[in-house]
């Protein structure tokens, strides 16, 4: 995840979306299109090709501290041979840089640091003070990272809260949209590495409560789905054993089954809701935080909730 990828498209390119993966059938949206606003640079490079792994990293940093002035498309040629035909270079890495729908600007082979940080700073004169306003930047990929996670691509959502993270690495939207996204991805450990980089004073924030339970929620549901059907029989078996209840919703959230899981913590508020300390309370508030204050769950669950506490 360590390169924007995916990237929602539309007339306009997102503005968030500095670098991208591309292919011939988008060249037309994400290049020629795209430099309209700002210069577009291509990078034609294949797997195989080991100057191309040492110019791709140096392209990237040099287009992220351009701040939006300037984009990068990388196309692997080995995909899109019949592109790479038309461009009719003898050899790889291959750069073009596009502004206003034309070329303007290339090299082949690696360049020294120095001289591809020159070559973008070249290109974001260009283009001029047309180039994206750095917030306005920001503020779009987070929102572009935060439908892609929605719509459940991780990957791209992880890829493009870092990018941000690299501008802003006390951005509060990009750290706990990168906990959710390394959540929905699996990847707890680092889910929580992420999480210890809120700073102290930002703990308490609604979107931090959102991304630390839906962390927790995940580390509890660990293994948990394998145990599902042993679990069933054994509340069937009992309806009042409360900790095999409580231990089938974990089992139920795990697997997907979010609304079956709310019924039985709520089942067991109905029938003892001290129990335990009210830990079938303090989960149902757990699950509220992690799905949203607007979710449908959420809303039908606290109203379910209210009933049973005070009636």
């Amino acid at each position: 995840m360590d390169q924007l990828i995916g990237a929602a498209r539309s007339d306009k390119p997102a503005a968030g979306a500095l670098v991208k993966d591309s292919d011939t059938k988008n060249f037309m949206a994400d290049v020629i299109d795209a430099s309209q606003q700002v210069p577009v640079i291509v990078d034609f490079w294949a797997p195989w090709c080991g100057p191309c792994k040492q110019l791709g990293p140096a392209l990237e940093k040099a287009v992220a501290e351009a701040k939006g002035a300037v984009r990068l498309v990388k196309i692997d040629i080995d995909k899109n041979q019949q592109l790479a035909a038309q461009m009719r270079f003898q050899s790889i890495p291959a750069v073009y840089a596009f502004f206003q729908g034309r070329p303007v600007d290339g090299f082949v082979g690696a360049l020294p640091d120095s001289q591809v940080k020159a070559f973008v700073r070249k290109l974001a004169e260009i283009g001029g003070p047309g180039g994206d306003d750095e917030g306005a930047a920001i503020e779009d990929a987070l929102a572009e990272a935060e439908a892609a996670l929605e719509a459940g691509d991780a990957g791209t959502a992880g890829a493009i809260f870092n990018q941000v993270l690299a501008h802003e690495p006390d951005n509060l939207r990009g750290l706990t949209g990168l906990v959710r996204g390394l959540v929905a991805a699996g990847e707890l450990k680092r889910a929580r590495e992420a999480l210890a980089r809120i700073p102290a004073d930002k703990q308490a924030d609604a979107a931090v409560g959102k991304a630390r339970a839906a962390l927790e929620l995940a580390e509890q549901a660990a293994g948990a789905a394998g145990q599902l059907s042993e679990l069933q029989a054994k509340v069937a078996g009992n309806p009042a054993d409360h900790q095999a209840r409580f231990d089938l919703a974990v089992a139920l959230y795990a697997t997907g089954q979010q609304e079956a899981a709310l019924d039985e913590l709520l089942e067991i508020v109905r029938r003892d809701r001290a129990w335990n300390e009210e830990a079938a309370r303090k989960q149902l508030v757990k699950y509220f935080e992690a799905q949203g204050p607007t979710h449908p769950l959420t809303l039908t669950g606290r109203r379910r909730l209210s009933s049973l506490l005070f009636k």
